[in-house]
C-alpha cells in the first residue's frame, strides 16, 4: 500500500495562514501528479489544487486561487499547500491525492489518497 501522509493542519484565525505537507512513499511517484481535496462537514469533497511532477503545471479551484499556492519538492517526494488569507469556509479535512495525470487528479480520479489533516478557521 502506497502511503500519503498529510501534516500541517490546525486551528487558525480568519486571515491567518497554514502550510500543509503531503509526503509520499517512493511508489506513489509512479504517478505524474498530486493534489489536494477538502471536505467540510455535511458537504461533498471538493477539489482544491493540483500540480504535475514533470512540468510543474498547477490547477486551483476558483475559491482558493488568489490565496493558496501549491508547490512540489521532488527530492523529498513532497507536495505543499501554502494557504493564506484563510476564511471560515476553508474549514474541513484536507486530503492529499496522487494520480497518473494532472487532469485526472483534478477530476478526482486519483490512485492514492491520504487520510487527511484537519484545518479549522475560526471566525
Amino acid at each position: 500500500q502506497v502511503q500519503l501522509v498529510e501534516s500541517g493542519g490546525g486551528l487558525v484565525e480568519t486571515g491567518g495562514s497554514l502550510r500543509l505537507s503531503c509526503a509520499a512513499s517512493a511508489r506513489a511517484h509512479n504517478g505524474n501528479a498530486m493534489g489536494w481535496f477538502r471536505q467540510a462537514p455535511g458537504k461533498e469533497r471538493e477539489f482544491v489544487s493540483a500540480i504535475s511532477w514533470g512540468g510543474g503545471r498547477v490547477r486551483y479551484a476558483d475559491s482558493v486561487k488568489d490565496r493558496f499556492t501549491i508547490a512540489r519538492d521532488s527530492t523529498k517526494n513532497t507536495v505543499y499547500l501554502q494557504m493564506n488569507s484563510l476564511k471560515p469556509e476553508d474549514t474541513g479535512v484536507y486530503y492529499c491525492a496522487a494520480g497518473k495525470m494532472l487532469n485526472w487528479v483534478v477530476n478526482g480520479s486519483s490512485d492514492y489518497w491520504g487520510q487527511g489533516t484537519q484545518v479549522t478557521v475560526s471566525s
